[in-house]
């Protein structure tokens, strides 16, 4: 069961202040879970892949307990949203907005000198074409409708694929942030608990000493 980014705030908070409870960083963590439980089909994926970045820092006692609470929370969230949308309605929600931002932008008028080169500039910024498709496009003659539907279609499919191809990079930015972060703690948790060993051997060595000394 997956909710929008957008409507996730009650449990991002939550699963913020859990975090902190157990003295992980939410700054990194908790976007790299919260991308987890969106993309995440089963409990039982959405249980390994928490496992899997938990394990990190948690004892293995009690990492099982708090994956299960965090799904736990995710699903009651999900069950109180009023807004589940699959990806599919995500991005026809997406296109709809765009489409009536151009709409606003378009205008529908006779072709002139200087609607050629907003025509020019815009298909140069955002379908960055050859100075060949440039003259093609100046030599065959362009209505003013086909002209407003192409402008339309070039904001919808270009700011589409940029919001989505955002939304993307931080989905993997936030894994890569996690991964590296994963890493850190657990050798840092080598560390501490080599040092606490060493710590115990030289208390050991010096109690079996003073006991000759008596």
């Amino acid at each position: 069961m997956a909710a929008p980014v957008g409507d996730a705030g009650e449990f991002e908070s939550w699963l913020n202040n859990r975090l902190d409870s157990l003295e992980v960083d939410r700054e990194v963590y908790g976007a790299y879970i919260l991308g987890v439980l969106q993309e995440e089909e089963s409990d039982e994926e959405k249980e390994d892949a928490l496992q899997g970045i938990l394990s990190a820092f948690l004892d293995e006692d009690t990492v099982a307990d708090i994956c299960k609470q965090i799904i736990t929370q995710w699903t009651e969230h999900c069950s109180r949203s009023a807004a589940s949308k699959d990806s599919d309605a995500e991005v026809q929600a997406i296109a709809s907005m765009i489409e009536k931002q151009a709409q606003i932008v378009v205008k529908q008028k006779e072709v002139s000198e200087e609607s050629k080169k907003r025509k020019e500039a815009l298909l140069a910024q955002y379908a960055n074409i050859t100075d060949e498709e440039e003259e093609a496009e100046e030599e065959e003659p362009t209505s003013a409708t086909n002209f407003a539907a192409q402008e339309k279609s070039l904001f919808k499919n270009t700011n589409v694929e940029e919001v989505l191809n955002r939304q993307k990079q931080k989905r993997e930015q936030a894994r890569e942030d996690a991964q590296k972060k994963k890493e850190t703690d657990k050798m840092q948790r080598e560390k501490d608990k080599l040092a606490k060993q060493d710590r115990k051997e030289k208390e050991k060595k010096r109690t079996q000493k003073g006991e000759r000394k008596r």
